[in-house]
């Protein structure tokens, strides 16, 4: 009877040890409210980062391509595309606005025939206006922004984490992948803006003769270069988070009051 009296004793003791020693790791695991709300405020710049970024990709809306209004006749040609399709429009030039000397903005209604590139399924190239694109610098474009778009919901899943479960050391590794993302978003429109000059510069021989162009960039590409920067400021956010709360005091120190 005593050493059962024993043995019960030698284990409860043990499942309390046990217990403590879990609630001082839950303790220690737990963010502070101060700490968990710069966190949630990094993360919502970068959300915005994020959605700016999908809007970009998602939209074709990169670089518009104007004829002259000069040709003779009621309508003109306009296009506008981006990393996956091209959208040509025929204008009415009583819509284009008086002061343009270029058809556009592609915003405008009039007939619209849009296509996905066809490098991406069979290989070939699109022609535009008697020009020819450059397909394998459109598949860089894209790709890499898809690489950008990917690591972006790595660093996302990382701070949720985070802030579920208090895994602080994911902070660096979700600073990371912002900033990753957000450079690999700039990379695509630098080689997005390279494969544009390679269009103009290709144009077809064959007849009919290609129309002068003039080119801009529009609305989704400056999304693009919104969500970049914006993604690398979140980065610095929350590469700041993960330094300690005074980091020159060491190289600092408090010098004493000097006696007189």
């Amino acid at each position: 009877m005593m050493w059962s009296n024993f043995f019960l004793q030698e284990e409860s003791r043990r499942r309390g040890a046990a217990g403590r020693r879990r609630a001082r790791g839950q303790q220690g695991s737990e963010l502070s409210p101060e700490r968990e709300g710069k966190i949630k405020l990094a993360l919502l710049l970068a959300a915005v980062g994020a959605t700016l970024a999908v809007l970009s990709v998602g939209t074709e809306f990169w670089v518009e391509l104007n004829t002259y209004k000069a040709n003779g006749s009621a309508v003109c040609d306009a296009a506008h595309l981006g990393l996956w399709k091209v959208c040509t429009k025929r204008l009415w030039q009583a819509d284009v606005p008086a002061g343009r000397e270029t058809c556009g903005p592609a915003e405008l209604p009039g007939e619209a025939n849009c296509t996905y590139f066809k490098f991406f399924t069979t290989g070939e190239n699109a022609r535009i206006f008697q020009r020819t694109t450059k397909k394998e610098v459109n598949l860089a474009a894209a790709v890499i922004a898809v690489l950008g778009l990917a690591v972006m919901a790595l660093g996302c899943l990382s701070i949720i984490m985070v802030l579920s479960k208090g895994a602080e050391f994911l902070l660096r590794v979700g600073a990371v992948c912002f900033g990753l993302s957000g450079l690999l978003l700039l990379v695509s429109l630098e080689v997005f803006r390279h494969s544009v000059r390679a269009l103009l510069q290709r144009v077809s021989p064959e007849p009919p003769p290609a129309p002068p162009l003039t080119y801009e960039y529009s609305w989704s590409l400056g999304c693009g270069l919104g969500a970049g920067l914006v993604l690398l400021l979140g980065a610095g956010c929350f590469l700041g988070l993960t330094l300690p709360s005074r980091p020159w005091g060491s190289l600092c120190p408090k010098r004493g009051h000097q006696a007189t």
